[in-house]
């Protein structure tokens, strides 16, 4: 059974960076594409970034895309998301997900799983 675990969230000043960490275990990490994902408190979940699972083209959201970056270790199967330029509006959970062979082409709807999250605070 695949797990996810996510680390590095906090609480960060406006205009600072965070980087976030998501381990895999229990399947082969490097035939799963993975994703981030956010959910702030009473909206919906949205896409953040992701790395495809074989030539590791990624993909981001407008709200991210210019500051952020994913990147995967497959030695370490270890995907991360670096911050940058954070502002307040960027306080959500944040989730990692895995897409087997696939690379979210139908967002959160195509994750096979999920971590249980990690929360980035950003303060005004």
């Amino acid at each position: 059974q695949v797990h996810l675990e996510e680390s590095g969230g906090g609480l960060v000043q406006a205009g600072g960076s965070l980087r976030l960490s998501c381990t895999f275990s229990g399947g082969i990490f490097s035939h799963y594409g993975m994703g981030w994902f956010r959910q702030a408190p009473e909206k919906e979940r949205e896409f953040v970034a992701s790395i495809s699972w074989r030539d590791e083209i990624t993909n981001y959201a407008s709200s991210v895309k210019g500051r952020s970056t994913v990147s995967r270790d497959n030695a370490k199967s270890t995907v991360y998301l670096q911050m940058n330029t954070l502002s307040p509006e960027d306080t959500a959970f944040y989730y990692c997900a895995a897409d087997y062979k696939g690379r979210f082409i139908r967002g959160g709807d195509s994750a096979d799983y999920w971590g249980k999250g990690t929360l980035v605070t950003v303060s005004s």
